[in-house]
């Protein structure tokens, strides 16, 4: 399994515009937007930031909290945990799936989001998901809406900064909603589902 390039891009991003902190166990940790300025900006009604999420090593030693997997070498060989999407818990990883396409899955915490699917079939796609500028891309429910349009009167002000640099950098378009990338939102609580990954870790469920 190799980081894919565009994973490496924004990683360099994150590092050129210092939106990172080194934590006590010198694990360094990385943004979308200035993490004090974010957390400064909010209030009870909004926010400004876009989408948070935390980039980090988490690789396979997270999934001891996910599917029992830190005893598994066949779970292992095919996830690796790189960023958490929910204050929850909730995680998103690097997917191997059974033609050996790397794709980019949700990991829900169950405790909070359940969401458990392929978030995007490439990286680009998925840096594109962020952008959009969700609240966090865990709750599935705010997917068929732009954001701030299903919020409880929460709202997220956009990182235009972001959206610019994935628009410059990856001359794409960043999509109104998350379905337009998202094909087959499933949930831990949904018997069947059209997605792959939702399907391939049922075996781990038995």
């Amino acid at each position: 399994m190799l980081v894919p390039e565009e994973l490496k891009l924004l990683y360099q991003w994150m590092e050129d515009n210092h939106l990172y902190v080194d934590n006590k166990k010198g694990d360094r940790i990385g943004f979308l937007y200035p993490e004090k300025k974010l957390k400064d900006s909010w209030t009870a009604t909004g926010r400004e930031g876009g989408t948070h999420i935390e980039f980090s090593a988490g690789g396979t030693e997270n999934l001891k909290y996910w599917l029992g997997g830190e005893d598994n070498e066949a779970l292992k060989s095919r996830l690796c945990v790189f960023a958490q999407s929910g204050a929850e818990g909730s995680e998103c990883a690097l997917w191997l799936d059974d033609n050996n396409a790397l794709r980019i899955i949700h990991m829900g915490s169950g405790s909070g989001s359940t969401l458990s699917c392929v978030l995007a079939d490439n990286m680009v796609d998925f840096i594109r998901l962020l952008a959009i500028g969700y609240d966090e891309i865990c709750w599935d429910d705010h997917f068929p809406y732009p954001p701030n349009e299903n919020d409880d009167g929460f709202t997220v002000k956009p990182n235009t900064a972001f959206q610019q640099w994935v628009e410059k950098t990856f001359e794409v378009k960043i999509p109104k909603t998350a379905l337009e990338i998202v094909k087959h939102p499933a949930t831990m609580d949904d018997a069947s589902s059209e997605d792959d990954f939702f399907n391939w870790y049922q075996q781990y469920l038995k």
